[in-house]
């Protein structure tokens, strides 16, 4: 709670800037992007009609043992791209190494919008992030945090770091058991109104969290096409229709 307290001061300041968007402002600063970790999610993509979701992320890590598949589905996707080769310890599938997630990166680059790289492997990911300015792609970095919500204080820190990095996007996914929990990362994205923060709750709370946090000003907002990869997902088109009714 001692993170919370302050942040009501937080809050009262936050709320006349809040109040002064108006509809078209806020619908301007999301997007709901559908996740593609599995053929069958990859068949619900090309089925999609423009519209349906804003962005696709490919999960690039999940197709590793063979990618041609989705290189071949790349051109029929109705949406821009993000492109990620998720790491070992926050949720990549197939334990890749350093090198094979380098070499997934740069096959997939060419078809990117955005790249997503961990936050911890900014060092190590450099060269990739310097190939994809050099073509003009956006860079998310993020984090995870599947068993805990971590202080405000250690968010805004991560936050601080992320943009040091020269991040476009810094993502931000924690567990989410309280609505207290909820509120931390609501006050970590309304907090942020100069740097653009993709938040979203994972676990018992994570399903209220996501509109909620689309609607303080997270950039991205993640959603499944097939089935539930993490607790608390919404189906990304649904997210998209119930979004809209706020706006």
């Amino acid at each position: 709670m001692n993170d919370i307290e302050p942040a009501r001061g937080v809050i009262r300041a936050r709320r006349g800037i809040t109040a002064s968007k108006n509809r078209s402002e806020l619908q301007k600063s999301f997007q709901v992007v559908g996740t593609i970790p599995s053929p069958a999610a990859l068949a619900c993509a090309l089925r999609l009609k423009p519209g349906a979701v804003d962005l696709f992320e490919l999960r690039v890590d999940h197709f590793s043992a063979d990618t041609r598949a989705l290189s071949r589905a790349i051109p029929k996707l109705s949406a821009p791209l993000i492109v990620t080769v998720r790491h070992p310890r926050e949720g990549g599938a197939g334990r890749l190494s350093l090198a094979r997630r380098r070499e997934l990166y740069a096959e997939f680059l060419p078809a990117a919008k955005f790249i997503d790289i961990e936050l911890r492997s900014a060092t190590q990911l450099a060269t990739t992030i310097a190939d994809a300015r050099a073509r003009g792609v956006r860079l998310i970095l993020s984090t995870h945090f599947f068993k805990s919500m971590p202080r405000l204080s250690h968010l805004e820190s991560l936050r601080d770091l992320a943009f040091e990095f020269g991040a476009d996007i810094f993502k931000i996914a924690t567990l989410t058991r309280t609505m207290v929990e909820v509120l931390t990362l609501a006050i970590l994205v309304a907090d942020s109104p100069r740097r653009r923060l993709s938040a979203m709750g994972m676990g018992p709370l994570g399903k209220l969290s996501r509109p909620l946090l689309a609607c303080a000003g997270s950039a991205l907002n993640y959603g499944f096409l097939d089935t539930v990869q993490v607790p608390g997902q919404w189906q990304a088109p649904l997210l998209k229709e119930r979004l809209a009714e706020y706006f």
